[in-house]
């Protein structure tokens, strides 16, 4: 860490941490998810005197069966905004005090007034990552790149094509092939029917970014469904992909930070959640392949050629995707009982 690196942030930081007390907060989120990035614990308790600690979550059934059973324990949490309203509704978090986010207010309208974030009538999340649930392809295995999402149902890559075994995925991955809105799947057969027509063209499901790059690099797919950040750090360890926004669009998710309507060191984790959408903190994550930040300073602080810059900057693509809404538990279900009936007749 350089001389001057975050200066102008540790001193705001600072100013907080002295009038707050040292604190020690606890974390609650994806592991490995830029929140429990060393440099950057380090660089926070360096400038507010505040600790942190983490524990982590697998799904965000679990993060709202933590948020419940352990009342106090958690003093910042990640939520995705999909699931920020029930969270809202069941008293588990509280809302924020924008007034202590300074960096808030680089952050566009559009995300700070996200109807999810704001459930209950207040800011309950603020705005920090953002990203696509789209597909990367091995170059190796196209002359041309493809643009559209019917590559998946192109007899040339039978066998050698994966998704994510995950049932809410899965169903909106192929509302959109079926040109539908994936918050409001009006032909649920037209999925099926989508869907049944993939399978025979799968060589596995993964399940981990770990797993998707170990196919990649033996050559086992030439196409497979990916995250965006994700796809950012494998193009950068060097893998022969490259992230497809096809023509018919791509799923979009929107992560925010909250505060624990229980957590009792409710300025040091403002602190935190201020630093976590700091431009400074940002583009030496982004550097490390990052989701996009909310924080509009940010993004025009990374290189021309940083990937969330050259790709999820670009306006045309950005029209093109729909953002995840929350999805009624009866619904999930019905997802669920078929995604497991596809398997089963595969």
């Amino acid at each position: 860490m350089t001389r001057t690196m975050f200066h102008a942030t540790a001193m705001a930081l600072a100013v907080a941490g002295s009038t707050a007390g040292a604190d020690e907060i606890r974390v609650l989120n994806w592991q490995g998810y830029g929140t429990d990035a060393d440099w950057a614990v380090a660089a926070f308790t360096q400038a507010t005197g505040h600790t942190v600690v983490h524990e982590y979550f697998n799904s965000e059934q679990e993060m709202l069966t933590k948020l419940r059973t352990n009342p106090g324990a958690y003093d910042v949490v990640l939520i995705n905004a999909a699931f920020t309203p029930q969270a809202q509704a069941e008293g588990l978090i509280g809302p924020i005090d924008t007034a202590k986010i300074a960096n808030l207010a680089d952050v566009p309208a559009d995300l700070t007034g996200n109807a999810d974030l704001n459930a209950g009538g207040a800011l309950h999340g603020v705005p920090w990552t953002w990203g696509l649930t789209s597909f990367a392809v091995n170059t190796t295995a196209f002359d041309t790149l493809p643009t559209s999402i019917e590559v998946f149902w192109d007899p040339a890559h039978a066998g050698k094509v994966s998704i994510r075994d995950d049932a809410l995925e899965a169903i909106q991955f192929a509302a959109i092939a079926t040109g539908q809105d994936i918050n409001d799947i009006a032909d649920l057969d037209a999925v099926r029917d989508k869907l049944a027509a993939l399978m025979p063209q799968i060589r596995t499901y993964w399940g981990s970014e770990n797993d998707w790059n170990q196919f990649m690099a033996a050559g086992d797919l030439d196409v497979a469904t990916f995250w965006s950040g994700s796809a950012s750090r494998s193009m950068e360890s060097g893998l022969p992909v490259q992230f497809i926004v096809p023509e018919e669009g791509a799923i979009g998710w929107l992560d925010g930070l909250s505060i624990p309507a229980s957590s009792t060191r409710t300025d040091a984790a403002h602190a935190f959640i201020d630093w976590m959408i700091d431009p400074e903190f940002y583009v030496r994550w982004a550097a490390e392949g990052a989701p996009a930040s909310a924080n509009a300073k940010a993004a025009a602080a990374l290189p021309e050629d940083a990937f969330n810059k050259r790709v999820l900057g670009d306006p045309e693509v950005v029209a093109r995707v729909q953002f995840q809404r929350p999805v009624p538990d009866e619904t999930r279900e019905a997802y669920l009982a078929l995604w497991q009936e596809l398997k089963a007749a595969q």
